[in-house]
């Protein structure tokens, strides 16, 4: 079950929402309400897949209990929680891979290889892991108290609208709210039309970018310069605003529950560095890396040479983090190349003296050539596919010239141009000039009222049985 299938939008989220809001005045039955229904969500995909999210919240419950005890720290349930955490991920997620790069190695050198059966990967493992041992490390820190009571710990855990695919929830920035919240009226309507936001990002922009994008990474011995430029183009805009989109969905989802999560993105797509980019892009993430992994490591206290190497542990993890693969670790490093470089005096100097629009293009073209290896399976397709972009054979988009209709390319001008603020900058002018209450007002109901022709067009082309999951599903 997805946020953009027809199940959930017709069925599962208004039986989940009526009911919840009809027991308002039972706040303990409303949570184990929301329990039920985040346990049945999660489930959908694979009732065996209950069995590991259960496990692990009983066993870190148990450990948050113990790991600050009585205003002493007991190190040795921190690392217990760790190690425990991290090996449940490691089997799921990487077993596979640690075989086949054994089996290769082995092959090679013996002629050999060991058969072994395929763990799958339960959905969302990488984001309840990294929230479970967040809470356990806050407890430990002593930042927050240890929660005596199993359910809220399962609530924080297995939330649905931040489950699968974040934003990553530090249990520190809701626990008043698992114990104490309400819905007001505000919350409730923002909260649906920041949903309807994030299901019109994913429906109508990002699965119809995903034609393209999918057309030319799958065919790139078909591939001109031209095409492999307008496929990463339509892939920079489809990740955005799929991933975006769905935490534009969970973040208005957790409104109308009462719930209020951080912002997960910051128009990261107007960057004029690397590092700019990162501070923007899957806020949630890349916070979690720096608070639990590069503060720890030393961060940049300890000279230049061992904050240039806790750069590059933190994004080797981030790459590893997102895909059991090669790609995915290059990714990773690609990225901390480009911080590391920009983190030289003598470069950033450099870049603060060329002209912004520059600096905006040096980035996106990073970004982007980042993005040809996270979005192909191998690094032999990666480089393929980097080979066909910088050849400038042929600047020629025939191969995809049919998919290049009016309503194609008026998608990718609207892509373009949403993913910036200029929304806000249009906004903050009539407010300028004009009463700011007149101003939201008149916003309000033209905003609701487009909001209402997206809901259902959205509906309409999913029940035409156009479907695209979620990217960041895979990890």
């Amino acid at each position: 079950m997805t946020f953009s299938s027809l199940i959930f939008l017709t069925a599962f989220f208004p039986v989940t929402a009526i009911v919840y809001f009809l027991l308002s005045r039972f706040p303990r039955v409303r949570n184990g309400w929301l329990i039920l229904a985040s346990l049945v969500f999660y489930g959908w995909s694979g009732v065996q897949y209950l069995l590991i999210i259960l496990a692990s919240s009983v066993v870190n419950y148990a450990l948050g209990l113990v790991v600050h005890r009585e205003g002493r720290r007991n190190k040795a349930y921190l690392v217990v929680s760790i190690v425990f955490n991290l090996l449940l991920l490691g089997f799921f997620k990487y077993f596979n891979f640690l075989v086949d790069n054994l089996n290769i190695l082995c092959s090679q050198l013996f002629g050999v290889t060991f058969a072994a059966p395929r763990i799958p990967l339960p959905i969302g493992i990488s984001f309840f892991t990294f929230q479970i041992l967040s809470y356990v490390i806050d407890v430990y820190r002593g930042k927050v108290l240890p929660q005596r009571n199993y359910f809220k710990v399962l609530l924080y855990i297995v939330f649905f609208p931040q489950l699968i695919a974040g934003p990553i929830v530090r249990y520190i920035d809701i626990e008043r709210e698992i114990t104490s919240r309400r819905s007001t009226t505000e919350d409730v309507t923002e909260g649906i039309l920041r949903f309807i936001r994030g299901l019109c990002k994913k429906v109508l922009i990002a699965n119809q970018l995903a034609q393209i994008a999918d057309a030319a990474f799958g065919n790139i011995p078909g591939c001109t310069s031209g095409t492999a430029w307008l496929g990463v183009i339509c892939f920079t805009l489809q990740i955005y605003y799929d991933f975006s989109g769905y935490s534009d969905m969970a973040i208005g989802m957790g409104r109308m529950f009462g719930f209020h999560f951080l912002e997960n993105f910051n128009y990261p797509y107007v960057s004029r560095s690397v590092q700019e980019f990162w501070r923007r892009w899957h806020i949630s993430l890349s916070s979690w890396f720096r608070d639990y992994v590069y503060i720890p490591l030393g961060g940049n206290r300890k000279g230049k040479g061992r904050t240039y190497l806790n750069l590059i542990i933190v994004f080797f993890l981030t790459g590893l983090w997102h895909g059991a693969g090669w790609n995915f670790i290059v990714w990773g490093l690609f990225n901390g190349l480009f911080l590391l470089i920009e983190r030289n005096g003598t470069v950033h100097r450099a870049l603060e003296k060329i002209p912004a629009f520059f600096r905006h293009v040096y980035a996106m073209l990073v970004v982007m050539v980042g993005w040809v290896f996270f979005e192909t399976d191998t690094l032999e397709a990666s480089f393929a596919y980097l080979g066909k972009m910088f050849s400038f054979q042929s600047m020629s988009v025939s191969g995809l010239s049919a998919m290049l209709t009016p309503v194609m390319i008026a998608v990718l001008v609207f892509a373009v141009i949403f993913c910036t603020p200029i929304l806000t900058a249009i906004r903050k002018r009539f407010c300028d000039r004009f009463p700011a209450a007149q101003v939201n007002n008149l916003l309000f109901a033209g905003k609701a009222a487009l909001y209402l022709a997206g809901l259902v067009f959205c509906v309409v082309k999913l029940a035409t049985g156009e479907f695209n999951p979620f990217i960041y599903f895979r990890f």
